[in-house]
């Protein structure tokens, strides 16, 4: 029997059936082992072959995986040189970000969609606390639409507590398998709420020492859309480190690098120093934006080295 997973805790996991029973399942041993580089061999999304246990009423065994369409990971919390796998077979992902209580950086936005794009899942950015800003962050906000709608990117205001441009965002959702991610305190959660109110999803304020969201969001969890489609709850993420990316290719998930790569004298340009860079011709011109150029030379420093 074919069943997806909507929730996985480390040891157990919940999975709906294809006729729609929910199911308590845990998995085989061989699926820990064959040298996985992932701290977890099934994630939330993930499409699996299950079967049913006579020990444990209403528990199944997760015999076997599909092939995932394309997933998403993130740097493994305990293990840097492994990664963990946030949820497989997506078909968008929508970063929550805030310009205040808690800022996100540009740094953090432009990782993730690197990630994305190396995974090819489609980004939207969603900018929610819209009723906290005032003369400076109304000026960002404008700022970075620019930016990230020149490259391909659809970016969106809301406010959640003012319940504005709330349903603009949730008719992005329908039928469609949604990743929703972002650091702690943006609003995923309340988002949610919206949605579901009858999940009562816990929400917190952000940490007013640290300015920095609190943990809400323990494991990944997907929920089905009453208006259909399907959304995956994911646990806030304060870093997001890139996992198996060489520095070589770090620009083809730049939209506005990659098109003009090919225009470089060198076939190996890594567009810092080299002449005759096309890139650094266009940040010069203005045609890339010197912030996105410096995110780029900023995450090019930070990768290390590897024999891939």
């Amino acid at each position: 029997m074919k069943a997806t997973v909507y929730k996985s805790t480390g040891s157990w996991y919940v999975v709906q059936s294809e006729e729609g029973t929910v199911l308590n399942a845990r998995i085989l041993g061989k699926f820990k082992m064959d040298g996985l580089t992932s701290t977890n061999p099934i994630a939330v999304g993930d499409v699996v072959t299950i079967v049913a246990e006579n020990e444990l009423e209403g528990s199944v065994t997760i015999t076997e995986i599909e092939d995932r369409k394309n997933y998403i990971t993130r740097t493994s919390p305990a293990n840097k040189h492994k990664h963990h796998i946030i949820a497989s077979n997506i078909d968008q992902s929508l970063l929550f970000a805030t310009l205040k209580e808690p800022k996100t950086s540009q740094g953090f936005i432009d990782r993730f969609l690197i990630t994305s794009e190396a995974y090819r899942i489609p980004s939207i950015i969603v900018f929610n606390k819209a009723d906290l800003y005032k003369e400076k962050e109304t000026e960002k906000f404008a700022e970075l639409k620019s930016i990230y709608e020149t490259i391909g990117y659809k970016v969106m205001g809301m406010s959640i507590e003012k319940n504005i441009g709330v349903d603009e965002v949730k008719n992005l959702l329908k039928d469609k398998t949604t990743l929703l991610s972002g650091h702690s305190g943006v609003g995923k959660s309340s988002f949610i709420n919206t949605i579901f109110p009858e999940l009562q999803l816990k929400t917190q304020d952000v940490s007013g020492w640290s300015g920095k969201g609190l943990h809400t969001t323990t494991f990944a969890e997907m929920f089905n859309l009453p208006f259909g489609g399907r959304v995956i709850d994911t646990p806030g993420i304060r870093e997001l480190g890139l996992v198996d990316i060489p520095k070589q290719e770090l620009s083809h998930y730049f939209p506005e690098m990659w098109e003009l790569i090919n225009d470089c004298q060198f076939n190996n340009c890594m567009h810092t120093n080299e002449p005759g860079c096309a890139v650094k011709a266009a940040v010069e011109e203005g045609v890339i934006h010197m912030d996105r150029y410096i995110s780029y030379c900023t995450i090019l420093d930070k990768i290390e080295e590897k024999s891939y």
